[in-house]
C-alpha cells in the first residue's frame, strides 16, 4: 500500500499543504515545533480516525479556523483509494472512503494498516496499563474485525453496568444480563490478546537483539484475571463491593501487559537508551507482524527516533529500515546526518522535504 498524495487544511499548525510522496522513503527535515510531527499525525489520522497522541478533535483544528480537512490518495495493491476526513467545530466529523461516508468509524479500522514510532510511545513503558492494552488492541483490531466488535460491545456493556452501580439499582436480573454479556465478550478479547502476545514475543525478541547486539533478556507477559477465574462468576461475587466503589473492578479492562528487561519491569530498571531500543523493537515487530498477517504492507512512520541512542544502535536501525521487507516509510529528524546515512544505505526511490512554520516544501538532494 502506498500513500501517493496528502492534502491538509488547518490540521494543527499546517494551514494548507498538498504533498506528493515517494513510494519508498520520504524524509522530512526541520526544527522542533515546525510541523513535522503534525504531518505524520495527519497520516495516522487517516488510518485510525484519531491522532497518535490522542489529541481531541477540537484541538486538531487550527485555533484560528473553523474547519479542518485531511485527504489521502492511496495505491492499494493496484486499486485507487481516496480517504477524506472533515472536522468542523461543534459538528460530527465526516469520514469518507471513495466519496461514500462510513456509517461507523470502526468499519474503517484495518483498511490502511500503519505503524508509527514516536517519542510519545514512551508512555507504553512509563504510563498506566491503559496504554499497554491499547497497544495490543491496535494490533489485533487492524487484522480482526470480530475482535474490534467484541471490544466495542464489551465497553458498551461495561458502561451500562457502571451506570447501574452508581444508581444503586438492586434489580438482580439486570446485573445478570449485563454480566453474562461482559463474560462472553471479555472471553473473546482475553483469548485473542493472549494469543497475540504468544505469537508476537519471538518477533519482538529478534528485533531487540538485532538492534542492541547483546543478549539482554527481554519479555512480554499478558496478565489477566481471566487466567484463573470465570468472569461472570467473579462479577457476581464482587457486585456488592462494586456498588460501594461505583465502578466495575473486575474484567479485561483491568488486564496488564508486563514489559520486562532482565526479568524486571523495564520501567523500573531501563536506561533511556534501553527504553528507546525496547520501544523501537516493539514497533518494528508490530510492523513485521502486521505485514505477515495482513493483506497489504503497512505504512511506517518514524518520528524523531534517533535521539538517546548510541551510534551502533542507530546503525542497526538504519540497516533494518533499508531492507526490502519495509514498504513506504516516512521519517523525520532535525538534521540530515542519520537520514543521509539511510539514503546511502538503500537503493530505492526517495523524496526530501523541509518543514517550516507548517509549510512543507520539496528539497533538492
Amino acid at each position: 500500500m502506498i500513500l501517493k498524495k496528502l492534502s491538509v487544511l488547518n490540521y494543527k499548525n499546517i494551514l494548507q499543504s498538498e504533498v506528493v510522496f515517494s513510494p519508498k522513503m520520504n524524509c522530512f527535515f526541520g526544527n522542533n515545533g515546525m510541523g513535522k510531527t503534525n504531518l505524520l499525525d495527519a497520516i495516522h489520522y487517516l488510518s485510525f480516525c484519531k491522532s497518535h497522541v490522542n489529541t481531541p478533535d477540537s484541538q486538531i483544528i487550527n485555533s484560528d479556523q473553523e474547519l479542518c480537512v485531511v485527504q489521502g490518495n492511496y495505491d492499494y495493491e493496484g486499486r485507487e483509494e481516496e480517504i477524506f476526513c472533515a472536522m468542523r467545530r461543534g459538528q460530527r466529523k465526516q469520514f469518507k472512503r471513495n466519496k461514500k461516508e462510513y456509517d461507523k468509524l470502526s468499519e474503517h479500522i484495518g483498511l490502511l494498516p500503519l505503524v508509527m514510532v514516536s517519542p510519545v510511545d514512551a508512555d507504553l513503558i512509563r504510563g498506566g496499563s491503559d496504554e499497554r492494552r491499547r497497544f495490543l488492541d491496535l494490533i489485533i483490531s487492524q487484522q480482526d474485525k470480530s475482535y474490534l466488535h467484541a471490544l466495542i460491545q464489551y465497553n458498551k456493556v461495561l458502561l451500562q453496568r457502571n451506570t447501574l452501580l452508581k444508581d444503586q439499582n438492586m434489580d438482580t436480573s439486570l446485573y445478570e444480563v449485563l454480566e453474562m454479556q461482559l463474560g462472553m465478550y471479555g472471553q473473546i478479547v482475553y483469548e485473542k490478546r493472549k494469543k497475540l502476545v504468544e505469537d508476537f514475543t519471538p518477533i519482538f525478541n529478534e528485533y531487540y537483539q538485532t538492534i542492541c547486539g547483546s543478549t539482554e533478556e527481554i519479555g512480554l507477559r499478558y496478565v489477566s484475571q481471566l487466567e484463573e477465574t470465570d468472569l461472570v462468576g467473579k462479577l457476581a461475587m464482587s457486585r456488592e463491593r462494586d456498588r460501594i466503589l461505583g465502578y466495575t473492578s473486575s474484567g479485561i479492562h483491568k488486564d496488564e501487559l508486563e514489559m520486562t528487561l532482565g526479568g524486571y519491569l523495564i520501567r523500573r530498571v531501563g536506561s533511556q537508551g534501553q527504553n528507546k531500543t525496547y520501544l523501537i523493537a516493539l514497533k518494528l515487530a508490530q510492523f513485521a507482524f502486521l505485514s505477515k498477517r495482513g493483506q497489504t504492507t503497512p505504512i511506517l512512520l518514524l518520528d524523531d527516533i534517533f535521539d538517546k541512542l548510541d551510534a551502533s544502535r542507530v546503525e542497526q536501525i538504519i540497516k533494518l529500515v533499508s531492507e526490502n521487507g519495509f514498504g513506504q516509510i516516512f521519517i523525520t529528524d532535525t538534521n540530515r546526518k542519520y537520514l543521509d546515512e539511510i539514503l546511502l544505505a538503500m537503493n530505492h526511490d526517495y523524496a526530501l522535504f523541509r518543514v517550516e512554520r507548517g509549510e512543507v516544501q520539496p528539497m533538492e538532494e
